[in-house]
């Protein structure tokens, strides 16, 4: 799963952009995305703000994003 490619690089970019940006930069995504990025940053705060549970979230996140979360959550601790 290390392959980057553009679902990886979108989601990447958006946990990137709200473990710089904060709260403020994730509000202004895509309920799907704030459910991804949450995880990858491991905010349970932002996830219950949007009524999920880790559970809940990871099915929200689907498969394919939640097989990237901690490739991507190491690339950005490594940052």
């Amino acid at each position: 799963m290390c392959e980057r490619n553009p679902r990886y690089e979108h989601l990447f970019r958006k946990s990137q952009d709200a473990k710089r940006g904060g709260h403020d930069a994730w509000a202004v995504h895509s309920t799907g995305e704030k459910v991804a990025v949450a995880l990858v940053l491991n905010r349970f705060d932002w996830l219950t703000e949007q009524g999920y549970t880790i559970a809940e979230a990871i099915e929200r996140a689907g498969p394919e994003w939640a097989a990237m979360i901690p490739h991507i959550a190491r690339q950005l601790a490594d940052e």
